[in-house]
């Protein structure tokens, strides 16, 4: 199946209608369970009472940050927004750590920021689970914990909000792009996937592979392969020149993050295929995957946004001022394909 656009599937791509990361503009509200639609006072909803303060009176606010590790291009990209925006100049100081996507590391790091007794943790989990114990030593210790980009698999009571993407409804912005691009170039071959995951146990890729085993067999797809490239380009190459071994028939790349995409594209090129033959779908907008939209070799990006940095001050100043804050926020995101691409591409994030 070759993949070329028509004019009705640009028109397609424009109409249809998207959900929260995938909103074109202004996400509608989730359902009530994870909303930011009805703020509440910072903690109160969920009994969790701790604010950021500046507890030792220097006048700034100490964040010790954890970070997942430097996998990606979106992981530098996210690191370097929190690197820029939290210093003097804006009333912070940064304690950063980098768990190098060791889980077990990760939350000995976490256990480090309380010992060094900083002021707000800002947690971007490896994985959603086993948090418990660690987040409880956070919270009787007086300090405040943010979940960035990645949600865990706790009581909300444990930390004071989220901010980040809504992973599964990426996902779904991904998925519904291939539906219509189907729909609208009468696409009649049977629709085989080859599926490169992320890091299994993150909730991105629960999220985004929750949305596609969830609309395959709905649409009669077929997932021919399905395995973790742990979020990097080395992996993905790997995992999908493993693939082509196998000489099964596939003409959709599902990817869950531009770098396993990458990978993905020289593992084609490596085994003497065009990319531009399959259908590959992304996440994230690195400026070089963007790149790949306006020349044809990627058909379209879900976003997710990295630089949260200042979003997360945002939050932490108006939790300390005793403003009203969500239990969950999700970062406004959109898509990226052909019909966007060339704009989008003056302003993504990377290189």
């Amino acid at each position: 199946m070759k993949k070329k656009f028509l004019a009705t599937a640009a028109l397609a791509a424009l109409a249809f209608s998207l959900t929260a990361c995938g909103g074109t503009n202004t996400p509608p509200p989730a359902d009530d369970s994870s909303s930011d639609a009805s703020p509440t006072a910072a903690g109160a909803a969920s009994g969790y009472s701790l604010v950021p303060k500046d507890t030792n009176g220097d006048g700034f606010i100490t964040l010790g940050f954890a970070q997942v590790g430097a996998e990606s291009g979106w992981r530098t990209a996210n690191t370097q927004s929190y690197k820029d925006y939290f210093v003097e100049a804006n009333g912070f100081k940064l304690v950063f750590l980098d768990a190098n996507q060791d889980a077990d590391k990760q939350k000995q790091d976490v256990r480090d920021l309380i010992a060094q007794g900083v002021e707000v943790i800002d947690l971007a989990p490896v994985t959603d689970s086993g948090w418990e114990p660690v987040l409880q030593e956070a919270k009787d210790a007086g300090i405040p914990l943010i979940v960035s980009d990645r949600q865990l698999s706790v009581s909300d009571d444990l930390y004071l909000t989220y901010f980040g993407g809504n992973m599964e409804e990426e996902g779904k912005t991904a998925v519904k792009w291939l539906q219509d691009y189907i729909t609208a170039n009468n696409v009649t071959d049977p629709i085989n996937i080859l599926h490169l995951q992320g890091t299994i146990g993150s909730t991105a890729q629960k999220g985004r592979t929750k949305a596609l085993d969830d609309a395959a067999p709905a649409n009669d797809w077929n997932i021919v392969f399905q395995q973790t490239g742990e979020f990097t380009q080395a992996k993905g190459q790997e995992v999908t020149e493993s693939f082509l071994q196998q000489g099964k028939d596939f003409n959709v790349i599902y990817s869950e993050n531009d770098d396993m995409t990458y990978g993905a594209i020289d593992a084609l090129r490596a085994a003497g295929k065009d990319p531009k033959e399959y259908i590959i779908i992304s996440f994230d907008g690195n400026k070089s995957a963007v790149q790949m939209v306006v020349d044809g070799l990627i058909d379209v990006i879900a976003e997710c946004d990295p630089l949260l940095g200042p979003q997360v001050g945002d939050l932490i100043k108006k939790a300390e001022a005793g403003e009203q804050i969500a239990k969950i926020t999700y970062s406004n995101e959109s898509y990226i394909d052909s019909t966007n691409a060339a704009e989008k591409v003056k302003t993504a994030f990377g290189s």
